[in-house]
């Protein structure tokens, strides 16, 4: 009797299964099956191996658009981390301005992400947005037109959008700090710059590396943002892996190439995540030690 209450909780489990089963393990068998075959069309299909694999791993636009991609999202990481960062310091500790500021700092985060393209889009027009009005006083600003200024409106927009995450994640980091380390560094006549680099920065390692593995995948698996504001232009300036493995799959409707393309894109995040997790991880042993 004992052994089947303590089982019993296996069954928790079940709806989590399900549910993991219809929205990710099906879905990824799809894709392999497609990746694997040749399809002309319903019932008509003929098995090809990894044909298309070979084909995307010599595809010379794969490669500009990984470039691009890795470029973006190490632009984004450093700026957002740092600022992010400078954020929670700069917020207050107590009273009821850390609910204003919560409040206020978060509201990007609520806006759906489709939705961020189109606001960027009048911000940035020289006839009605502020943005745009403002600049092209100054020089002539057009994100349709030019690569240049297409990639600073992008990563304006991205910063503004997900910085807050950052902040809010190394604002709880920062309050879970004990009062006790900073009357130590009060006593010993730590200078701020020394508590922030020996107690802080510490202390924030786990969340800092939460918000650095959520912002790098966010950032490299982007798509609804740049698709609405640029999309892929001018040319192909902002044309990132997203946006080429849509036009491949759904535009172009080649959907054995685009299985295969989306499994190495799959790849490609997971291999990146584990390296920034070890990377991470060993910089808090050397600390430690």
């Amino acid at each position: 009797m004992d052994k089947w209450e303590s089982n019993k909780a296996w069954f928790l489990v079940v709806p989590v299964f399900i549910i993991v089963a219809f929205s990710s393990i099906l879905p990824l068998m799809t894709v392999v099956n497609y990746s694997l075959q040749d399809i002309w069309g319903p019932g008509q299909s003929v098995f090809v191996g990894i044909e298309w694999y070979k084909e995307m791993l010599a595809d010379k636009r794969l490669h500009e658009a990984l470039w691009r991609q890795l470029l973006f999202s190490g632009l984004v990481l450093l700026i957002e981390m740092p600022l992010g960062i400078l954020l929670a310091l700069a917020m207050p500790k107590r009273g009821w301005g850390v609910s204003a500021c919560l409040v206020t700092i978060s509201l990007p985060l609520l806006i759906p992400w489709n939705t961020i393209g189109t606001i960027w889009i009048i911000f940035t027009r020289p006839d009605i947005g502020l943005f745009g009005s403002i600049i092209n006083h100054f020089t002539k600003f057009d994100h349709t037109a030019r690569p240049l200024d297409a990639w600073i409106t992008l990563m304006l927009m991205e910063v503004w959008h997900w910085t807050p995450l950052v902040t809010l994640l190394a604002y709880a980091g920062l309050r879970a700090i004990p009062d006790a380390y900073y009357q130590a560094a009060k006593i010993d006549g730590s200078s701020s710059w020394s508590t922030f680099l020996y107690i802080q920065l510490p202390k924030m390692r786990g969340v800092l590396t939460i918000a650095l593995l959520l912002r790098f995948m966010d950032s490299f698996l982007i798509y609804a943002e740049p698709f609405v504001l640029t999309g892929g232009g001018p040319g192909n300036a902002t044309t990132f892996l997203s946006i080429y493995l849509v036009k491949i799959a759904l535009l172009q409707f080649d959907l054995g190439p685009g299985g295969a393309f989306s499994l190495i894109y799959f790849v490609i995040v997971e291999l990146f995540c584990y390296l920034f997790y070890q990377a991470l991880q060993r910089v808090g042993k050397g600390e430690k030690a």
